[in-house]
């Protein structure tokens, strides 16, 4: 970097806390989808596609829940092989949007994982919870039917720290401890599912492709102007630090992964 210090965005007057409430309703009023934009490539291992090989294998001619579902992309790929598949987001534009999707045999539901969850006991063969809140875990005993699997994937707490040790000003040092994984645990234990469940942790490498993927990391789900002031300020300085720092590959960045499974019992 040069001498002079990156603009933090999170002064910005526009700046909303990621995955609160409120963020997650802008993203739904600006894209009506949750879809992330940068652009990486990962060398190994693939935590999303080990989720993906085992929830195929689970839901095959079954009712499914899907918790945290966005705007249903996931949701609706398994439409051909599930006898149900139901999604749930608090997010009502991503609720219309999958609603737009018209699968007869795929349905999305607006609902809280903080509250009880609006369906009856045993009404699901099983759920997966895909980068949703694990707050969903208090209840879902309840409406997956026993001997029934519940699988879940998470970002870790130890998600990209190069990026503020490279980028101080626009990204958050990254807490200590486990707190993310704390917090599964405990929602795991209030529903009554953590002596039943094994948590894999996954750590992974990946490379980011070009400066612009930075600015996209730190302005998802942000409103135009923080994306254009960070882009219009200080991209020279990023690129430069970027470019310091890359291999042929890209900006190397390592991830960490909660892989949840839980067998009813």
């Amino acid at each position: 970097m040069s001498g002079k210090e990156l603009a933090n965005p999170r002064t910005h007057k526009d700046w909303l806390p990621p995955h609160s409430l409120a963020w997650y309703a802008q993203l739904g009023k600006m894209t009506g989808q949750y879809r992330l934009p940068w652009n990486l490539t990962i060398s190994g291992p693939n935590a999303e596609a080990i989720f993906e090989e085992e929830v195929s294998s689970m839901v095959r001619n079954k009712i499914v829940l899907d918790i945290g579902c966005g705007h249903g992309e996931f949701t609706v790929r398994w439409g051909p092989v599930v006898k149900q598949i139901v999604g749930i987001d608090i997010t009502d534009d991503f609720i219309e949007a999958g609603k737009a999707k018209g699968f007869a045999n795929v349905s999305f539901v607006a609902a809280d994982s903080k509250q009880r969850l609006p369906f009856d006991d045993n009404a699901f063969d099983c759920a997966y919870n895909r980068k949703g809140p694990t707050s969903a875990y208090v209840d879902v005993r309840r409406i997956v039917k026993q001997g029934g699997r519940i699988m879940g994937l998470h970002p870790g707490d130890r998600l990209s720290p190069e990026l503020p040790q490279l980028f101080p000003d626009l990204f958050e040092p990254l807490r200590e401890g486990t707190p993310v994984l704390d917090k599964l645990k405990a929602n795991l234990e209030k529903g009554g599912l953590l002596d039943q469940a094994s948590i894999e942790i996954v750590k992974s490498a990946s490379y980011l492709h070009e400066p612009l993927d930075i600015v996209k990391i730190c302005c998802f789900g942000q409103r135009p102007s923080i994306y254009e002031m960070v882009v219009d300020t200080w991209m020279p300085e990023i690129e430069e630090s970027f470019e310091r720092h890359a291999t042929e590959e890209g900006l190397a960045v390592t991830g960490e992964t909660y892989l949840v499974r839980i067998r009813m019992e």
